[in-house]
């Protein structure tokens, strides 16, 4: 027989879903909060009021769209309210730190980058977090007491059973576990995951890929990785290294790669490669900024080099789609917004996936930029807070 105590802590549990699911996902419909949770919409509806009640959601100004584009009314959104209490978002890349620090519904207090060579100095790039961390809350006027979590991106897999980053390719961060360390020099709770998984939660919760559950989002940057977002949450994999899609080797008498194995795609189309095979045709020192910008001009050899990049990526691509049948592929990273690398994985996807499977999947240049993985930190942190 079911007691009445059980109904409530089944509630109370479902309540905590909610909250959870607004915190990583931004405002959502009850429609899709319903999709979300795997709970009926009458009891979304039960609960939702539940929540307006004790004033722990609110129902927004803005509406939403349509699900999957269908007409009618837009919905009514539901969104956290504003609770007490500051969070962090840290995004360690291969030469910069970036600290964020927001309030619980992620609006930004102060936004600060630095740089620094991170890959062989791992104990100076936490203390130099630790440090900017301290400093944003005092340009907030945010007591240090008020600091719930810090959310903390780092540009490499994550062991799950460990924590620790695959030290061949950050060496100096040997015997380090990110977040562990950082929650050693704050004193607060830090959670920490790689930057492509979450520049994924960012396009999910506040960008391009917003009210889709099915997505690849892959970073081109320094390296190439992807984020694997599956029935609206993302899959880390048993050990945590799901979505290296830069390491799928395409030559066994390719270049060594800095993971230590020989050919992995990476090799072929990360920024510094592509730069790299672009520049003996210019007198000008090329970037990764006048590339993209010769790209947008219609340069033919830079459209050529990326759209051939772009194909690589989506051969790869292909496969991954054919598996998990999403419904975007979302670019990020400093080669995300390119047109020529988006033409050509696009035209990969439709040459090498299965017709159905091609036919169903967009391919989008992320909205968030270089934003995408410190907002993706500041959304984990408040994920785990409203998670309790």
């Amino acid at each position: 027989m079911v007691t009445a105590g059980a109904l409530e802590r089944l509630r109370d549990a479902n309540r905590r879903s909610i909250t959870a699911l607004l915190a990583s996902d931004g405002p959502m419909s009850r429609a899709d909060l319903a999709r979300g949770t795997g709970l009926s919409r009458t009891t979304i509806s039960s609960l939702v009021a539940d929540l307006i009640g004790s004033g722990h959601v609110v129902e927004t100004a803005d509406r939403g769209r349509p699900h999957k584009g269908g007409s009618g009314r837009p919905p009514q959104l539901i969104a956290l309210s504003a609770p007490r209490g500051a969070v962090a978002g840290v995004d360690i890349g291969h030469g910069h730190v970036r600290v964020v620090v927001a309030d619980r519904s992620g609006a930004v207090h102060t936004d600060e980058s630095d740089t620094l060579d991170v890959d062989d100095h791992g104990a100076d790039a936490l203390d130099r977090a630790a440090r900017m961390v301290r400093a944003g809350l005092t340009q907030a006027g945010v007591d240090r007491a008020e600091l719930r979590a810090v959310g903390m991106c780092v540009p490499a897999p994550l062991d799950r059973r460990s924590a620790r980053i695959r030290t061949g390719i950050m060496p100096g961060w040997r015997h380090l576990s990110p977040g562990d360390e950082l929650q050693r020099r704050l004193d607060v709770p830090v959670f920490a995951d790689n930057d492509a998984n979450l520049g994924a939660l960012a396009e999910l919760s506040r960008g391009v890929a917003r009210g889709l559950a099915d997505v690849v989002y892959v970073k081109v940057a320094s390296g190439l990785g992807a984020g694997l977002v599956v029935g609206g949450r993302l899959h880390r994999g048993a050990t945590g290294i799901a979505g290296e899609i830069g390491h799928v080797q395409v030559g066994e008498d390719g270049q060594v790669c800095r993971c230590g194995n020989r050919g992995c795609l990476e090799t072929l189309v990360s920024a510094p490669r592509l730069v790299e095979v672009l520049q003996r045709a210019y007198d000008e020192p090329l970037t990764v900024e006048s590339m993209l910008r010769l790209d947008v001009e219609g340069d033919a050899a830079v459209r050529r080099v990326l759209s051939d990049a772009g194909r690589a990526i989506g051969r790869a691509l292909a496969d991954l789609c054919n598996s998990l049948n999403p419904e975007a592929i979302v670019l990020g990273g400093s080669l995300g917004t390119s047109p020529s690398l988006a033409e050509g994985v696009r035209a990969a996807v439709d040459r090498y996936a299965q017709p159905d499977t091609a036919a169903a999947v967009r391919v989008l240049a992320g909205e968030l930029g270089g934003r995408a993985e410190v907002t993706g930190a500041v959304s984990l942190a408040i994920a785990r807070v409203a998670a309790g």
